[in-house]
């Protein structure tokens, strides 16, 4: 991983690697190779350090539970690109099919209004286009 001088990756930065490897799809090298690309390096060995804590790695959320947080603070933020694709994608592979995904755009309408959640649900219908059936 090209990495700022002198850093080597802790162990909580090789498994927050793990969880953006899983997350993405990808093997852990390539999901390093790609955060590094777009990201930079600096920013890649923090974003790792922080998904190896508790978070991602606690015991009393499940990776639907997590997909479902991220999916959620994505749409307060009106962010409708591929990082929420990511998220509906880890979603569906966790368990969230079309109906579930188009019942939280519903629910988060009621708290975070139309707008969002209506280019939100484009992005659902747009990735199911894509997803693998």
């Amino acid at each position: 991983m090209p990495t700022i001088p002198g850093y080597e990756m802790s162990a909580r930065a090789t498994a927050g690697r793990e969880v953006y490897a899983r997350n993405l799809g990808l093997v852990p090298t390539e999901a390093e190779r790609v955060m590094t690309e777009h990201a930079g390096a600096a920013y890649t060995q923090e974003a790792f350090e922080a998904a190896g804590g508790p978070g991602w790695q606690g015991q009393n959320l499940t990776d639907r539970d997590r997909s479902i947080a991220v999916i959620t603070a994505l749409v307060a933020q009106n962010v409708t690109d591929q990082r929420l694709s990511t998220y509906l994608t880890l979603a569906r592979r966790t368990g969230l099919d079309e109906q579930a995904l188009t019942e939280l755009m519903v629910l988060l309408t009621a708290y975070l209004g139309q707008p969002y959640t209506s280019l939100a649900m484009e992005a659902v219908r747009r990735s199911a286009d894509a997803a693998p059936q």
